[in-house]
């Protein structure tokens, strides 16, 4: 009797572990296919950005690589097909020469109009200052085009935001990439001449290089002030770093400038055919573009979104004086130099493109030390600053003195330039779409203002080709109704950073 009821508890005690079982796997099965959610009476809401905003604006195009695409990429909205992308060219490496011999010409000829019809690149010099190199003289302005019937920036900034959405009157539009298709960085001409490997067959730099930043840069290093200009205006190269600075550096900063010169296959700069050179090549390095630890005025397209046609052109950014700074990049939080230097863009934000390209795969100890070497690029001098970031009164000019008064007061600049950089290290959504129909850009990250007459053009896609128009963009987007004089008085200020 004992035996037969053990065995039936046993009996039932398997069933229900089998039943029991079962459901826990249907219920596994059930969380693992995850039905699609729904949400009851769903509205495409707009979220306040205006009555139809979303139907107002156009869909990407469907464009293959190479394709020309619109400047007025800001008016156009939507997902592409895919978040990723092949290493396949859309036709033949012979047809695709030719393709773009042809395209070229006409589309350079285009991008100039287009860039007159936006800017007076009129080459007038601001009298009496040069970039830190002592060579470049700074470009005078406002330079963007006033729309027809406005007599003055002034007249501009007294309208409502509303009149110059309206009238479509913002001169400071967003800035897309000439051949956003295919993107990826784009070299001026005197960087070219100097690396001809890296001149493109599809398109050339859009700015006159008068706007652009001094070739090769000045180099400052926290830990030898009393140099100045370690590299006495050579471009820094794999050839001459050692005898550039053996003796200056740490075996682990000598390590990671290495590293930051050493060319790495990259999307379109590349041995395979998935290029845009002519030739093929071991690519690009970090001082490609941020040339002796600055910058050359280079852009391409931030990583952070697609389809392609939605990512935001980016001005390559300076790297001097990252050490006092907490985040990094344009739209990404990025929070320590070591980790930029690990995922830095040669990928576009695919790194399915590694197999077909070859891995860059640096080591954690690697890029360390390139941080470490990056750790130590200063800011240029400010003879005019003191100590805590403020003007020596027995320096600066009254008109100087009055811009610092305004940075700090009127003009609202200090609100997010502070401390020994110039800047709070954060993003902040500036909402311009408040000022013309197109896509918001969201968040972008805060730029030092040290040493700022270095680094044209302004904000991140260069949309400001000098600081006074950078002052103008401000004026208008923060309503701030400053007089012109004002205006000058922070340029001016902002020249002694």
């Amino acid at each position: 009797m004992f035996n037969k009821k053990l065995l039936l508890l046993g009996v039932s005690t398997l069933m229900f572990v089998v039943v029991f079982g079962f459901q826990v796997i249907n219920h596994n099965l059930h969380m693992l296919q995850s039905p699609p959610g729904t949400v009851a009476n769903y509205k495409d809401y707009d979220y306040e950005l205006g009555s139809g905003y979303i139907d107002s604006l156009k869909r990407y195009p469907d464009l293959k690589k190479g394709e020309r695409s619109p400047f007025d990429l800001w008016k156009y909205a939507g997902r592409g097909k895919s978040s990723y992308q092949t290493p396949e060219l859309p036709m033949p490496w012979n047809e695709w020469v030719a393709y773009h011999k042809k395209q070229k010409p006409e589309l350079m000829s285009d991008v100039r109009e287009y860039m007159k019809m936006r800017y007076d690149f009129s080459g007038k010099t601001v009298a009496g200052q040069y970039m830190s190199g002592n060579r470049k003289p700074i470009m005078a302005g406002p330079i963007a085009r006033l729309p027809e019937g406005l007599k003055s920036y002034e007249s501009l900034a007294n309208l409502s935001p509303e009149e110059i959405k309206n009238k479509g009157l913002f001169p400071y539009v967003p800035l897309a990439h000439p051949l956003q298709s295919t993107a990826h960085m784009v070299f001026p001409d005197d960087y070219n001449e100097a690396h001809p490997e890296h001149k493109r067959i599809d398109m050339d730099h859009d700015f006159p290089d008068e706007y652009l930043p001094e070739f090769p840069p000045p180099l400052f290093l926290t830990t030898h002030k009393e140099l100045g200009d370690v590299t006495k205006g050579k471009e820094i190269t794999l050839s001459n770093y050692f005898e550039m600075f053996d003796g200056l550096l740490t075996a682990e900063q000598m390590e990671g400038l290495k590293e930051l010169l050493k060319p790495t296959p990259s999307t379109w700069f590349n041995q395979t055919t998935h290029r845009v050179t002519l030739e093929p090549s071991a690519g690009v390095a970090c001082f490609s573009c941020h040339t002796n630890g600055h910058t050359n005025g280079a852009f391409e397209l931030a990583p952070d979104s697609r389809p392609n046609l939605a990512r935001l052109r980016t001005d390559t950014p300076p790297m001097r004086g990252n050490y006092n700074l907490m985040q990094l990049s344009t739209k990404r939080s990025i929070r320590s130099m070591d980790h930029f230097a690990e995922i830095e863009e040669y990928f576009d934000g695919d790194p399915g493109m590694q197999q077909a390209i070859g891995p860059r795969a640096q080591k954690r100890e690697v890029t360390n030390r390139m941080g470490d070497f990056n750790a130590i690029i200063d800011f240029p001098p400010a003879p005019k600053l003191g100590p805590m970031g403020q003007l020596y009164k027995d320096k600066a000019t009254e008109q100087e003195l009055y811009g610092e008064k305004l940075f700090f007061g009127k003009a609202q600049c200090g609100n997010c330039h502070s401390g020994p950089a110039f800047v709070d290290d954060y993003m902040h959504d500036l909402q311009v779409e408040r000022f013309y129909q197109g896509r918001p850009e969201g968040p972008i990250k805060t730029y030092p203002l040290r040493g700022i007459k270095d680094s044209p053009p302004y904000l991140h896609d260069g949309r400001c080709p000098t600081l006074a128009d950078a002052v103008e963009f401000f004026n208008i987007v923060l309503e701030l109704k400053l007089k012109k004089n004002e205006k000058e008085a922070l340029v001016a200020y902002m020249l002694c950073l």
